[in-house]
């Protein structure tokens, strides 16, 4: 069962005069459950190509459909909505805000479902424990490591259960040793919970995690490697 379906996508960007074609005509088919990963070079699309699925970007032509909904021709606030449901995101950057807590970090997603304060602190400390952060619930980011501040990220990312987790070169700015502790964290909790995973890298080490990998090159997609069976 497909999950997400790309037909004909376009993206182009205006820059200044200049019209930049990024996206070129890709056609995907994502399945319920699997861990896809986007692999390119800098400058290939991929990131593009994530975020028109993640409805961070409107495509400027084709059809992106995600769980049979026709995202490509919601409107903003329908956007908006829909990405609050059903979609969780792990940046390279980690995106936390300075001024709060792990906690408050990870229960903030929850806000937009209005759960109750008490329900929103048990689940976001209840998350924190399963990336094995415990310990840091009233640390402030500056006040943790950049592997620490990613696994606050990625609990914030899957605090609300969301079907669809998109993962933007998330161990970009880590370690050998703590990019393998953050994978398997990502990855495992994608299994446990039966979520879809799609993730960018230029990391060919990444690729060994994925179920399947869409190479992509100038905008374009080179070719896909089934990995592993989802039988």
């Amino acid at each position: 069962m497909s999950i997400i379906k790309i037909k004909n996508v376009h993206k182009t960007f205006d820059m200044g005069k200049e019209h930049v074609h990024v996206i070129k005509g890709v056609d995907l088919e994502i399945k319920k459950g699997e861990i896809v990963c986007f692999l390119g070079k800098s400058g290939s699309g991929k990131s593009t190509l994530l975020n028109l699925m993640a409805g961070l970007e409107r495509p400027s032509s084709g059809e992106i459909v995600i769980q049979e909904r026709p995202i490509h021709r919601l409107s903003e606030d329908a956007l908006a909505k829909f990405r609050q449901k059903h979609v969780g995101f792990v940046f390279q950057a980690y995106n936390l805000l300075p001024m709060l807590t792990s906690l408050e970090n990870v229960a903030l997603p929850l806000i937009f479902k209005k759960e109750s304060v008490s329900e929103r602190n048990r689940l976001a400390k209840k998350m924190l424990d399963s990336v094995d952060l415990s310990d840091r619930t009233g640390h402030k980011p500056s006040e943790m490591s950049g592997g620490q501040q990613q696994r606050v990220s990625i609990a914030r990312a899957f605090v609300t259960n969301p079907p669809i987790i998109f993962a933007d070169e998330p161990t970009g700015n880590l370690d050998t040793k703590t990019t393998t502790i953050v994978l398997d964290l990502i990855t495992g909790l994608v299994k446990k919970n039966n979520q879809t995973l799609i993730m960018v890298t230029h990391d060919e080490e990444t690729t060994k995690y994925a179920d399947k990998v869409v190479y992509l090159s100038d905008g374009k997609i080179d070719r896909i490697e089934e990995k592993k069976s989802n039988e």
